[in-house]
């Protein structure tokens, strides 16, 4: 199921706007203009490419955003449904913007995007200024798998998300040597000895006949 929020809803709960977000986790301003008779619910994204940040998000125009510009996308861009886990396990978000520009189409294509950082924040604007209430963090991650599907018309970018929490399902290769601490760490010297002492005898309250 996909989730566009870029109007005003009157008289509902968060659980009809986010079904999967915890009111209970919510700034108190944020949650108080959800709990309102007319809410204006938006979603923002943070794609973090190495040429530079794209960040959008589904109503019109620019918005100010914790002090980034956001561009409006309106109904153009969707976000996939969110899962809340009680546990550890690894939950991917999938994404898709469609009447793309020829600058997005381009990172798709040339860019090395995985595991670059994705960022989905959930707020609401103020019904009579149309200024930011406030927005939330709801999902962290990292970019995996980005498709480009073409029409007469449009392209149409979709693009999975993986949870931060996927590195706990690899394994850990660091290993207790110098050369590799020296790979994280140049010019530190802190497992340079520890060679050397393998099965060294050492004194300890009695002497070594020489």
């Amino acid at each position: 199921m996909s989730v566009t929020i870029n109007s005003p809803t009157a008289g509902v709960g968060i659980s009809a706007i986010a079904p999967s977000i915890n009111p209970n986790r919510l700034p108190s301003a944020l949650a108080a203009a959800v709990a309102s008779a007319d809410v204006f619910p938006f979603y923002a994204l943070e794609l973090a490419f190495d040429s530079g940040t794209i960040r959008l998000w589904t109503g019109i125009g620019d918005k100010i955003i914790h002090g980034e510009t956001y561009t409006g996308t309106g109904r153009l861009l969707e976000i996939g449904e969110l899962q809340e886990v009680g546990d550890l396990s690894a939950q991917n978000l999938s994404v898709s913007l469609a009447g793309l520009d020829a600058a997005i189409i381009s990172l798709a294509l040339t860019e090395n995007y995985q595991g670059r950082t994705a960022r989905l924040l959930f707020g609401a604007l103020n019904a009579n200024t149309n200024t930011v209430i406030d927005a939330y963090e709801i999902f962290a991650g990292l970019m995996d798998v980005m498709t480009i599907q073409h029409s007469a018309n449009t392209a149409t970018i979709s693009l999975t998300i993986e949870s931060k929490l996927v590195s706990l399902q690899r394994p850990n290769v660091r290993r207790y040597t110098s050369a590799n601490h020296k790979m994280r760490h140049p010019g530190d010297t802190f497992f340079d000895f520890v060679q050397p002492l393998q099965d060294k005898e050492l004194a300890w309250g009695r002497t070594i006949a020489s």
